[in-house]
This record gives structure tokens, sequence and C-alpha cells, in this order.
């Protein structure tokens, strides 16, 4: 990866033909802006705090507390589901006021303000409460910073820094865990201990933010900023929602919120791999690390491969690896290496659609609304994997677990050929499978 000065020359205009083509081929490897690189910075360590929560909590909750499936999968839908409710306001807010970086930071700081709460929170009402406060920062913080990623990229090689930028992000995710582990087997108090050390790491994530991430585009100019009685100034919200008259975007949105439907969320799939394997409490921390793993390693790879050949192809081949992964959670733990593949193929599921999905988002809105763009598409998802999170926890409490997952794989194979369908409905060719 490589760090550019970020002095240079705007970005080229984006039209939504471009957006649906395969990726432009470009005549040299253009470098990536400091604003990518700090920005992933900040996502790295935030996500070392995140990570040691995420990795503990299903254990904590089920194990510790004893949550039904149920009980779980309602809060999980709340740290899915709650954040998208104020992204399109973060997304909005962004672009209104040319501040991507306040309302990124603000973000940021809230959920840093909610991981010493974990330590005071042990009743269900209480924890869901936290949670849906941390996750209200992530989502008024995820879209400003997004369109401060896209604007700091060219069209042809927005997949190459959207997915440089989640390598950093997962790195996090890679080290979190592995402090949650280590800090369970040698503290008396190991959850909350692991709470205690999750707030130290998010704080110093931002302070790297308000020091180091650039108030301007690497472009040489400010983000599209809204001055007094400029129309920036007077774009209402509805104006942000009526993006999705916009064909591009409208079909990523519907393929976003399909998709997300039938996504069992992480923990799920890690209960669910225990479950099948046996693995003990004790390793269950670790198995978000094989799925970081291959997050980290896949992310830029895949990033550029969608700028190549297409982000949509991309980003639908990324389903098939999770449908993958749901048929062999289903085969049970007869296979050698059974639980080695499904977090490779979980891993990999992220890497191709995660950043993915943000690039293509981003093709298909003009600069001024690139945040309420982005973040309409993030709210579809989290809307879908929210539904999906509390019918799942549903099923699995009223079927068990194999059914639940027979019937998120066969919606997920019918959800991956509508998408794919979707291309070709829509008057779109070949030509369309960005």
């Amino acid at each position: 990866m490589y760090v550019a000065d970020s002095r240079g020359t705007p970005a080229p205009a984006v039209t939504t033909e471009q957006a649906v083509a395969p990726g432009i081929r470009p005549g040299r490897r253009a470098a990536l802006g400091p604003t990518v690189f700090a920005l992933g910075t900040v996502s790295l360590i935030t996500d070392v705090s995140s990570e040691m929560v995420t990795a503990v909590l299903p254990l904590y909750l089920v194990a510790g507390l004893g949550l039904t499936p149920l009980g779980f999968g309602l809060l999980d839908g709340v740290y899915n589901g709650v954040s998208a409710l104020v992204r399109l306001t973060g997304g909005h807010l962004g672009d209104r006021s040319g501040r991507h970086k306040l309302l990124a930071g603000l973000g940021y700081g809230l959920s840093a303000l909610c991981k010493p709460l974990l330590l005071l929170a042990h009743t269900l009402p209480a924890i869901g409460a936290v949670l849906a406060l941390d996750r209200t920062g992530k989502g008024l913080r995820t879209a400003p910073r997004d369109a401060m990623i896209s604007l700091a990229s060219s069209p042809e090689t927005r997949g190459r820094a959207f997915g440089a930028h989640r390598a950093m992000d997962t790195a996090g995710a890679l080290i979190g865990p592995v402090l949650a582990f280590l800090i369970l087997r040698g503290a008396a108090d190991g959850y909350d201990a692991v709470f205690t050390v999750s707030s130290c790491v998010a704080a110093l994530g931002v302070l790297v933010l308000v020091l180091f991430v650039p108030r301007h585009t690497p472009a040489g100019r400010r983000a599209p900023a809204a001055e007094p009685g400029s129309v920036a100034a007077r774009v209402p919200l509805r104006a942000s929602v009526g993006l999705l008259r916009r064909p591009g975007l409208r079909r990523i949105s519907v393929c976003a919120l399909l998709l997300g439907l039938c996504t069992v969320s992480d923990a799920f799939v890690f209960l669910l791999l225990q479950h099948a394997t046996g693995i003990a409490d004790r390793w269950f921390a670790l198995l978000p690390l094989g799925t970081a793993a291959a997050f980290f390693l896949l992310a830029l790879p895949l990033g550029r491969l969608a700028d190549l050949i297409g982000r949509r192809r991309v980003f639908l081949g990324g389903h098939l690896a999770l449908l993958l992964a749901y048929g062999l959670l289903l085969t049970g733990d007869v296979l050698p290496g059974m639980p080695y593949a499904v977090l490779l193929l979980h891993g990999a599921f992220y890497a191709a659609t995660d950043g993915v999905l943000m690039a293509a988002a981003a093709d298909t809105v003009p600069e001024e609304h690139r945040g309420a763009g982005l973040a309409l598409v993030q709210t579809g998802q989290a809307l879908s994997r929210f539904v999906c999170s509390i019918g799942f926890g549903a099923a699995w409490t009223a079927w068990g677990a194999r059914p639940a997952l027979i019937a998120a794989a066969a919606l997920l194979a019918v959800s991956v050929a509508v998408c794919a369908r979707l291309r070709l409905s829509d008057g779109t060719g070949p030509a369309s499978a960005a």
C-alpha cells in the first residue's frame, strides 16, 4: 500500500453508467491518500476495542447470563440494527455541513463512552441499552467515514481504497479476540477486565482521529461544504432519500437488502460452529480470529479484483462463499478441517462484500450527496440484518439450530439468484456487472 501527498487533481466525475460497468483498468497503480491510511488506522484501533467485546459477548450472554437463542437474537438484532436508525442522519448531516470528520468523530466518541458502561450493566435491559447507544455511535460515524474514503480516491481505484481500509480495520479484529482471550485466561474477573481494556483502546482511537485524520480531502479541496444560504444547506432529508430514484443506487440497495435478510450474524455463526463441533468454551473467543484473518488477507486483493472485473460479480461471489459456509455447518463435524474452512469462507464473504458494496454505491451518487447515498445502502442492509437476527433466533428456539440454518441457506440461495437476475431485468447488459 502506498501513501500519497494530499495535493493533487480532483477525481473525475462519475456517471451512473460507470457505476454499473466493469472496473476500469488504470494505466498505472494510483497511490492511496493519507485520508485512507489515517482512517484505516483509526478503524484498526477502534476494532481492537470493539472485537474484544464482540468476541466474548455471545458466551457472556448465553453461558454467563443464561439467555435463550431468542433472547440473544433480539439483543444481537439491537446490536446490529439500531445503527440503521441514525445512519441516514449521519450521512445527511455530513453532506449538509461538509464536516464529515466531525460527524465521524462524534460517532467514535459515543461508542468509546459506552465501553465503561458495560462494567455496570448486568441485566438484559441494561446491556441492551448500552449496546443500542454504542451502535448509535457506529451508525453516526459509518457513512461520513466512508464518504471521506470515497472522496479521497478516484473511481477506478475505489475498490482498492475500500479494500485497504477494510484490511486495516480487520487487523484490529485480529488483535481484539487475541487480547480478549489472553485477558480471560489471566484475569480473575475476566469479563470486567476485557471491558476495561476495551474502553482504554477506544479512547486511543478517538485521539488518533482528532490528531491525524485530515480535514481536507486529498484531492486538494474541501469536502463539499454548505455555506449559509447555499443549495446544499437547503437540501432536506427527503432529498437524500430521493437518491433511490437513481437506477444504479436503487439496484444496489435492493440487492443489499435482500441478501441481508438471509445473512446470519457473526455471533450466530460462531455459536453454530461451536454447536456443530463441540469447541470448548475457553476457545470460543478465538473463533472471530479465523474470520478476521481471512478478511484481512483477502480484502485488498478482492477490492482490486472488483475494480478489474466488476463490483457486483465480486459482491455476489462473496455471498456464494457464505452459502458454502452454511452448507459446511450443516454437515456437522464430519469433514476434516471443517471449522477452518467455515472461518475462511466467512472471512472471504466479508472481504468480497463489505468494502466492495460501498465502492459500488459511491460510484452511483454525486459527491455532494455521497454520505447520504452510502447511508441509504447501509441502512437497508442493517435493517434487513436486524430482521434476520430476530428471525433466526426465533427459528432456532422453535425448530432447533439445523432447521433454522437450512431455512437461512435456502433463502440465501434464492436471494443470490434473484439479485443476479435483477441485473438483467432492468435493461442492463453484461457491462452492468459492477
